[in-house]
């Protein structure tokens, strides 16, 4: 079977380019919990970014849809410009990632942001989001692109690329695009412009919406006579996709996630999705605004009580001589190789997040075990 994009298996891990860096094998798990959202061409939001540093996990620099057409050159210069005067921002010692969302490969503008981004901030910028992936070619595409500027600037690291779902087409091919090249990060979801490619009815930007719903069944009283009260229950409009995504960037060892949650003023209603999407496997969401960094931080940041069973689990396993073989007991649950796995996918990610986020170590190394 030929791998993605038509190359033999034994060229996949080749540079696509004279000159341009060794592709990744596998793509590093650093904390994203976040990716902040800011337009460069906004002197307000490009004044913030020094002091979000240290407090979000990603900073994007937008040039797509919230940048006017006639700020798209103002928004790429003030992202270089931001890009080379930030200390701590970005490249693989930075105490935040560097991202930038370029506009859509059918765009006039798109060729310029990378021609001009790559030689200028290249050793800054950590992933390139592409917005409405349609396929394998879309991918394809960008890889070589970024290929060539990366040997013309002498670049020593690949950038990564992120692919945002947003049109039923990507959604259909989302496992090709998953394994298109060595340099997938990982997804995104596009909630927006995916419910109008659908003909969704809905209007709304991320979120549930209270048409979509399943009604309780009729009760009958002893007469015969129907019940008033049928409660009705609110369901999520991205559960099927947000589970497609997890799986397919999970067979390719790359990392999904929550795209914006549109409504600012409903920070538990925001909760709630992030909430949703991490448990389904998501790795982060969008940040629209600064006070939805603080929501996907401790959103996606394993619970105290979670680390403190998931550690519970893997001690007493190990006793057992952690060879996958055996089961405990503990507060009369059964705990097997599968609970091992399980709690180990919440370890790691503690440990990954605590060597980025000193209060979450401290909180994390007092947690205390008490078992036997």
């Amino acid at each position: 079977m030929p791998s993605p994009a038509g190359r033999s298996a034994k060229d996949f891990f080749r540079p696509l380019a004279v000159g341009a860096p060794e592709p990744l094998r596998e793509i590093p798990a650093r904390p994203s919990r976040a990716i902040h959202f800011f337009d460069p061409s906004n002197p307000k939001m490009a004044a913030k970014v020094p002091q979000l540093t240290g407090t979000v996990d990603v900073l994007l620099g937008n040039l797509e849809d919230a940048v006017r057409a006639d700020n798209k050159v103002a928004a790429r210069e003030s992202l270089v410009q931001i890009a080379s005067s930030t200390s701590g921002l970005g490249g693989p010692d930075g105490s935040a990632q560097l991202w930038t969302r370029i506009n859509s490969l059918d765009s006039p503008w798109v060729l310029d942001d990378l021609t001009r981004l790559i030689p200028a901030i290249g050793d800054k910028l950590d992933v390139v989001m592409v917005p409405k992936v349609q396929g394998a070619e879309d991918i394809a595409y960008v890889d070589r692109l970024l290929a060539q500027l990366e040997a013309k600037a002498g670049l020593d690291r690949p950038i990564l690329v992120h692919a945002i779902l947003e049109t039923a087409r990507g959604v259909a091919n989302v496992e090709e695009i998953c394994g298109a090249s060595p340099r997938m990060q990982g997804l995104s979801l596009g909630p927006a412009d995916l419910a109008a490619d659908r003909r969704m009815k809905t209007t709304r930007v991320g979120g549930g919406h209270p048409g979509y719903l399943v009604r309780q069944d009729p009760t009958t009283t002893s007469d015969g006579v129907l019940g008033q009260e049928r409660p009705t229950y609110q369901q999520d409009l991205w559960h099927y996709t947000i589970a497609r995504m997890v799986d397919a960037c999970a067979m390719h060892g790359i990392y999904p996630y929550y795209g914006p949650f549109g409504d600012i003023s409903d920070p538990l209603a925001c909760e709630d999705q992030f909430r949703n999407a991490f448990l389904l496997g998501c790795v982060g969401a969008w940040s629209l605004h600064p006070s939805q960094i603080e929501i996907a931080n401790r959103v996606f940041s394993p619970s105290v009580e979670d680390i403190r069973h998931a550690r519970r689990v893997v001690a007493a396993l190990n006793r057992q001589g952690g060879d996958g073989t055996g089961a405990v007991m503990l507060d009369g649950k059964m705990e097997d190789d599968a609970s091992l796995k399980q709690c180990l996918v919440l370890v790691e990610l503690a440990e990954q997040l605590a060597a980025v986020d000193p209060k979450l170590k401290e909180i994390y190394d007092a947690i205390e075990l008490t078992d036997e």
